[in-house]
């Protein structure tokens, strides 16, 4: 089952925006969308950094170009305030488990976390 290879990429794209009032990826998950879709990128993987000081989000897009592209979503999904600091994940792995249950054709996942301690997952899926 395991194709490794077809994961494997090394082209990079950078997207950089606010998040929307409710701590959300808002415009930039049709950012990376529409990108992948007029580029034909083959998407594999993403990468997610707020700047707590800057009030930004930087996701950055992980493709290959030589290989048909397909289209993609990004799902943004709170996972609520959890107490994560220590050494028990439990939780964290509960509630991430749970919001996985929610998308289909899971490629890959991040996480951020706000000012606030919220954790908030970011999903990216293939739209078959």
């Amino acid at each position: 089952m395991s194709q490794i290879a077809e994961q494997v990429h090394n082209h990079f794209k950078v997207f950089a925006g606010n998040l929307d009032a409710n701590n959300s990826i808002g415009t930039l998950a049709e950012e990376v969308a529409n990108f992948v879709r007029e580029t034909g990128a083959a998407a594999k993987s993403i990468g997610v950094e707020y700047l707590e000081a800057a009030d930004r989000l930087i996701i950055t897009l992980g493709y290959r170009n030589d290989e048909p592209g397909y289209p993609i979503k990004l799902t943004c999904v709170s996972l609520g305030q959890i107490d994560a600091l220590g050494s028990d994940f439990a939780e964290l792995e509960k509630r991430m488990q749970e919001a996985s249950t929610h998308q289909n054709n899971i490629i890959c996942h991040e996480l951020y976390v706000t000012a606030e301690h919220e954790f908030l997952m970011i999903f990216m899926t293939h739209q078959a």
